[in-house]
């Protein structure tokens, strides 16, 4: 045989396509090629195949080889690419299963000395091997657990590719047992970390004395709405965001996996499917790629992608660049964010619940009791207008806070809610949204279009969003913001059981907006 085949995946965000590799050998000068529109560290792949083929006992031949990734009009990046010029490059001249070569998608940057080492994105790459058709991968020992999360296909790990060739029926001498590649720990942080350590989620019960900021956050949670909160350093902002996650529902089937394909794509390792919604908050200094995602040659999603599902939470968002805040409004309306770089364009999930913290001036003094406000005129009004109206226009909660005093302490003794009572309660909030909105494609308040809120079979009576109407008549709402009002007062209906909206729900949503009395 003079040619050989196999199958790798090509990546492009969370999307992937199956690549034909093939290889050829054929009497012209001595060479290594790979053509197919393949980037610097895929070109690289030739040096890496052939003294990781030269160190396994399987040296490849003298000859010309060529090896063609079709469609060539695919970009293709990374150096998971490997395994399968590897193979398919053996495959040309030695005796192994063209059945199973044919049925596999091989997976794994190959060491020098022939070990596999495991790369980004290993659990997208097998997800795209099984709705392609293909029956097994063949990945590196480290990613072992993490492709099994795909039900569908078999899963194949190697610590070499010696024993990888061997799979394939090669009669080789069994490769000497060596300690198998494993990921960067560098790589692996943040909400992983929590995991591996198995650190309690922090409990809403540990709030005092903000009674109004956690009934916000449960309706916040109740329907998936974006939250703004403002106020005096200490007044507990970053506390109450940082529980949000833990009383939301459990992720489902497809978001939990659209969660940790993310997270494999960001390098981090994935050995379990995790059902806890994730949580991201950036430092204020981070750049506009940091929260999209990107990059020169292989795409890293950003904070905004990776907080998919569960909430991002920008704390001092008043000190974010004006860029990076208005980054966030594309994904906030289309539940997607798409990036474009030189040779790939890919699209991202990002539909995620935004918590922004702001301290009402560059000091944090500014109208609090008892403090003292060194700042100018000037910067207080820059430093809020940092937080344009379009963006403000998207947010569904506006709340004030303030700092907790020694009577709110001691009032607020038996009226705390644990995390466990709380998220029972959104639960069965989201739960009455889901049969309400069963007949539609929406499933939170937060995602229903506003002509069908106010135009549609629920439409309010015209007495009960009479203070809607009064609110955009004298410009105190946009059109926007009443339609937002709208999805708040549903998440307030849903928590009380209410099958209909009142007015009392409309009073409650327009204070959680804008302030405003019914």
């Amino acid at each position: 045989m003079s040619v050989g085949r196999t199958w790798a995946i090509a990546l492009s965000g969370l999307v992937g396509d199956l690549v034909e590799v093939e290889a050829d050998l054929s009497n012209q000068t001595p060479a290594f090629r790979i053509v197919g529109l393949a980037d610097r560290a895929l070109t690289e792949a030739q040096q890496r195949v052939h003294n990781a083929c030269a160190n396994s006992g399987l040296p490849l031949s003298r000859r010309r080889v060529t090896v063609n990734l079709s469609p060539a009009s695919l970009p293709k990046h990374g150096s998971g690419f490997d395994l399968a010029i590897a193979i398919a490059a053996l495959a040309t001249e030695l005796p192994m299963d063209a059945t199973s070569l044919a049925e596999t998608v091989h997976i794994g940057e190959l060491a020098l000395d022939g070990r596999l080492r495991p790369v980004p994105g290993v659990l997208p790459a097998v997800l795209a091997a099984a709705r392609g058709g293909r029956r097994q991968v063949v990945v590196p020992e480290a990613s072992r657990a993490e492709a099994e999360l795909v039900d569908g296909i078999r899963v194949v790990a190697c610590r070499s590719l010696a024993a990888v060739a061997r799979w394939h029926g090669l009669d080789v001498a069994e490769p000497v047992p060596t300690e198998h590649a494993v990921a960067d720990d560098g790589k692996s942080g943040g909400a992983a970390a929590a995991e591996a350590t198995g650190a309690p989620r922090p409990d809403l019960a540990e709030v005092r004395g903000q009674a109004e900021a956690v009934d916000a956050l449960i309706v916040a949670a109740a329907g998936g709405h974006h939250l703004l909160m403002s106020g005096p350093p200490g007044a507990g902002k970053t506390m109450l965001a940082r529980r949000l996650s833990g009383i939301l529902p459990d992720l489902d089937d497809d978001t939990a996996l659209q969660v940790a394909s993310i997270r494999s794509l960001s390098g981090t390792a994935v050995t379990t499917l995790t059902r806890e919604p994730p949580f991201e908050a950036p430092h204020h200094s981070a750049s506009v790629a940091a929260l999209v995602g990107g990059g020169s040659r292989e795409l890293r999603p950003g904070a905004i992608a990776r907080a998919s599902g569960g909430v991002l939470f920008l704390d001092e968002a008043g000190e974010y660049g004006a860029h990076a805040l208005d980054s966030l409004r594309q994904p906030l309306e289309e539940g997607s964010i798409e990036i474009h770089r030189a040779g790939f364009r890919a699209v991202l999930p990002a539909r995620f619940q935004l918590v922004l913290a702001t301290n009402p001036c560059p000091c944090g003094q500014y109208g609090v009791r008892g403090g003292t406000c060194s700042c100018p005129s000037l910067a207080i009004r820059r430093y809020v207008g940092r937080l344009s109206g379009p963006l403000l226009d998207r947010i569904d909660i506006e709340l004030g806070l303030s700092r907790v005093s020694l009577a709110d302490l001691s009032s607020s003794a038996d009226t705390t809610i644990s995390t466990r009572v709380a998220r029972e309660r959104v639960v069965g909030a989201r739960d009455r949204a889901a049969r309400r909105l069963a007949a539609t494609p929406w499933r939170t308040n937060a995602a229903v279009p506003g002509s069908w809120l106010r135009d549609g079979p629920l439409a309010p009576a015209a007495d009960v969003r009479r203070p809607l109407d009064s609110a955009l008549q004298r410009g105190a709402l946009t059109l926007r913001g009443y339609d937002r009002v709208l999805r708040v007062a549903w998440s307030v209906a849903d928590l009380r059981g209410g099958e209909t909206l009142q007015l009392d729900d409309i009073g409650h949503a327009l204070y959680l907006k804008k302030g405003l009395g019914a």
